[in-house]
């Protein structure tokens, strides 16, 4: 006589079956994009905010300086964009580049108009 098979609960593990796995997650590819472009995309962005402040605590009497460091954090905060859009492989036009003026605009609050 032969026994019967004892059946086990799906919670645990059969040696010999690895437990099948779960579908629609990400790819590591699609994890490494979204990490390399966090990564870029916050760290410029960090930079252009330490030219706004390099701007603020600028000289007063000159405030050609202080357009001009404005206008490079802008340009690095642009730069940041258009990096996190290529490293998804998309169109560096979009209208998340309009982003880029936040910096301009929070450094010419705390420059000239406060």
């Amino acid at each position: 006589m032969t026994q019967p098979a004892t059946r086990r609960a799906r919670h645990l593990m059969v040696p010999g079956q690895p437990a099948p796995r779960p579908s629609g997650g990400m790819t590591i590819t699609t994890v490494q994009r979204w990490v390399l472009a966090s990564l870029a995309l916050i760290t410029i962005e960090h930079l252009a905010g330490a030219i706004v402040l390099a701007a603020v605590f600028t000289d007063e009497s000159r405030p050609g300086t202080r357009i001009g460091l404005l206008a490079v954090a802008t340009g690095f905060a642009l730069v940041g964009i258009v990096a996190a859009r290529l490293i998804f492989q998309r169109s560096p036009f979009s209208p998340w580049l309009a982003c880029a003026l936040l910096p301009a605009a929070v450094g010419t609050w705390l420059c000239f108009l406060r």
